[in-house]
């Protein structure tokens, strides 16, 4: 019996396991190896921040997804690979081997070249580990609502824009409810670019800086943090090149992604931050027995930004190609989309929609559509 092995549950890994489920190999003994059990949908966590879903809504539960795919659930961490005897060597427990072998463990924020960032930070991802920062905010806003809180969110693409929207949402219902002055918010947004999304049209980055301020939140461009450390009135302190600081209490890090630093360790082909290099199979273009998918992967003839759509994509042409793997049967190639549509959360039940030189909103009937998609993406999966 053949033995296929994911590392990882992430949006493609969930969607295979998923397919797996309806349609198996019986003959292949399958294995999902993650260090959570429920994993968040990365579409709807702008949402849950604005307390617009419960958690079960908007977070996969893979240990039931395992169930129905009939997959070993193993709760660990893989910390490295033996690819000369095809093994995963996992944190805790026993290694496991494997014929075939597919990675879908996404990124985290850069951190590590900013002195006083890993310890003073709080990156997006691994998502599962922000809310945990995030809850413990909240409980401590709740117990102490006189305090003025000073927030402060480095990165301008979608992930800081999306995220400054629905924290500064969350915070103000929190402070209304509580019939408590909003001037005790305080959040600022740096970026290191002259605007906000600067991939995308000038025209959207002016609607998002407009809304923005619009919301008291405070936009620093063109400024690269250098160094961050710890205040005399133990809050943190963000230091930038030109020489602007700022002191605030929580510093939320969404910068561009980078990979696992375990992944380096391993002897896959890997890009300069560590993602692994894949074909148009989604196969590691160094070793042939390993699939990837999702952030962690870098696609060499059709590359792509780091977003949650890619993802959602690869998660069927990753399965078909495992079982033609596991078959000896041709490969298929995954050719992604050149332009893709991005909704954007503005934290008041609307949103904004952006594809090519087009935005549209913000409006409540974009919410809706972003709803509809998102819930219907979450209803495939087992509770």
């Amino acid at each position: 019996m053949k033995k296929l092995v994911l590392i990882g549950g992430g949006h493609s890994h969930a969607i295979a396991l998923k397919q797996w489920g309806i349609n198996p190999l019986s003959d292949v003994k399958l294995t999902l190896i993650t260090n959570v059990i429920k994993t968040p949908y990365s579409g709807m966590l702008p949402g849950y921040i604005a307390g617009f879903y419960s958690f079960d809504q908007c977070h996969i539960n893979l240990q039931s997804l395992a169930q129905f795919s009939q997959a070993q659930f193993v709760l660990d961490q893989a910390i490295n690979l033996d690819l000369e005897n095809n093994i995963v060597i996992c944190k805790n427990q026993a290694s496991i081997p494997f014929d075939l072998l597919s990675i879908d463990i996404g990124s985290t924020p850069t951190t590590v070249t900013i002195p006083g960032a890993t310890q003073y930070t709080i990156p997006l991802k691994p998502i599962s580990e922000f809310l945990q920062y995030w809850h413990q905010l909240i409980d401590e806003i709740q117990q102490n609502y006189q305090q003025k809180i000073r927030l402060a969110i480095v990165g301008g693409g979608a992930g800081g824009v999306e995220l400054a929207f629905n924290i500064h949402s969350r915070l103000t219902q929190i402070y209304q409810q509580a019939n408590q002055p909003l001037n005790n918010i305080e959040l600022h947004l740096i970026y290191q670019g002259k605007r906000l999304l600067a991939d995308r049209p000038i025209s959207l980055s002016q609607k998002v800086e407009n809304l923005l301020r619009n919301r008291q939140i405070k936009l620093h461009f063109n400024e690269t943090v250098s160094q961050i450390d710890q205040s005399q009135n133990q809050g943190k302190k963000i230091h930038c090149q030109s020489g602007f600081t700022l002191e605030c209490d929580r510093i939320f890090w969404v910068t561009q992604a980078s990979a696992s630093p375990w992944v380096k360790k391993t002897e896959l082909a890997t890009d300069e931050k560590g993602f692994i290099l894949v074909n148009h199979y989604l196969q590691s273009i160094s070793h042939p027995q390993v699939f990837a998918a999702g952030d962690i992967a870098t696609m060499v003839n059709n590359p792509r930004p780091k977003a949650g759509v890619f993802a959602v994509r690869q998660g069927q042409p990753l399965l078909n190609n495992l079982k033609r793997s596991l078959q000896d049967q041709p490969l298929k190639p995954f050719i992604p989309q050149q332009e893709f549509l991005i909704l954007i959360g503005t934290g008041d039940q609307k949103a904004i929609a952006s594809k090519g030189k087009l935005n549209l909103g913000s409006s409540s009937l974009l919410w809706r559509w972003k709803d509809y998609i998102d819930q219907k993406f979450m209803k495939q999966f087992p509770c």
